[in-house]
């Protein structure tokens, strides 16, 4: 089994959260300066290991050296990548679909940061990346893909557990709803002719919280992310509205039945009226089983390095795995959250979990690696 060095990997994780210090977490937007800092010093920590100066995260750093060290006459290799844009600036899950060939130059080129518009061709420039030939991955060349993450929700750390084995990652389908009423004074109006589009909104929105537990599954989830007025004055009753409406679930049959049940949703707020709500599908984010064989040694692993302190379970987030298990086998596993916070700067996990979790990621990817040997 090869060994990870906790102090080692600890002392990487410290140096790294460096970069982009903020409050009490880290603040790296893609293809930044500070982002780029990173990235380079992690392409060093590579070469250092001895190994191909490819970049990398931390966790894969350490089982790479860990296997050098380990196993430096066999043939058990790493590859070690770290994708660029998870958080989708620019895109779901940029680096990891550009890797996998699904990311097309006119993609690149139509693509924009979602906060101030930098077109990706323009940060790509400023970050010296620009005219650099994009790797791709060489399915032949992996027995799979392995990643591991904070779990970003609260299962494992509210339940006492230390390892989770992820079965699957969530599909996502989000929606636009537009209402259409008539926009009109909010004072010379009378409220039994008004078409008030956000009145409309509310309604519906209410609607959906009340119908959705009836067809949800036990781990489906449900937001409406944003909502706005047009015009959004205080004495203007609007005239348009729109809602961005987003729900998850690992079924795909329960992401038809929830699908479905908008759509009765929508058609009886038309009915009664007195405005008209469109519904548009922005996307359909289809959910991707992670390998079995993979999570079984995941598991096997979990079990030898925290014995009944792990869990099988679906990831409720976007994770690069999903993009490489379109193409090859691929698994996950998750340490805990510290009260189950994420995307936020008091997100943590306590530093005896996150060795845990290494050694016994560098398990499971010894377990896979021997048996398709």
């Amino acid at each position: 089994m090869p060994t990870i060095q906790g102090t080692r990997l600890m002392a990487d994780l410290r140096r790294l959260a460096e970069f982009g210090r903020y409050k009490t977490g880290v603040h790296r937007p893609t293809y930044s300066k500070v982002d780029m800092e990173a990235r380079h010093w992690l392409a060093h920590r590579m070469t250092e290991a001895g190994l191909d100066g490819a970049m990398g995260v931390l966790y894969g750093l350490e089982l790479a050296r860990a296997f050098a060290e380990d196993f430096a006459c066999t043939d058990l290799a790493i590859d070690v990548g770290a994708w660029a844009d998870e958080e989708g600036y620019y895109g779901s899950l940029l680096g990891s679909r550009s890797f996998c060939g699904e990311i097309t130059e006119a993609d690149i080129d139509a693509a924009e940061n979602k906060v101030d518009g930098k077109k990706l061709r323009e940060a790509l420039s400023e970050a010296g990346l620009a005219g650099r030939p994009r790797a791709r991955l060489d399915p032949k060349r992996y027995v799979g893909y392995l990643e591991a993450h904070v779990e970003q929700g609260d299962t494992l750390d509210s339940s006492g557990l230390r390892l989770g084995i992820v079965t699957g990652i969530v599909g996502i389908n989000l929606y636009r709803l537009t209402f259409h009423g008539q926009q009109n004074h909010a004072g010379t109006t009378r409220m039994a002719v008004r078409k008030d589009a956000g009145v409309a909104l509310v309604r519906l929105a209410a609607a959906i919280d009340r119908r959705f537990p009836e067809v949800a599954g036990p781990r489906s989830v449900w937001t409406t992310g944003r909502i706005t007025l047009d015009p959004g004055a205080p004495s203007v009753i609007p005239g348009a509205a729109e809602m961005l409406f987003q729900f998850r679930d690992v079924e795909p049959e329960r992401l038809a039945v929830m699908e479905r049940a908008l759509e009765t949703l929508v058609a009886e707020a038309n009915a009664q009226g007195p405005c008209r709500c469109e519904l548009e599908t922005i996307s359909h984010n289809p959910p991707h089983a992670m390998s079995p064989i993979f999570q079984d040694a995941l598991e096997s692993a979990a079990e030898r390095h925290a014995p009944k302190l792990h869990l099988r379970l679906p990831s409720a987030a976007g994770h690069d795995a999903q993009v490489f298990a379109r193409h090859i086998p691929a698994g996950m596993l998750f340490v805990p959250s510290i009260g189950g916070i994420s995307h936020h700067f008091a997100e943590d996990t306590k530093e005896e979990d996150i060795v845990l979790g290494c050694q016994a990621f560098a398990d499971g990817a010894e377990r896979i690696l021997r048996r398709a040997a």
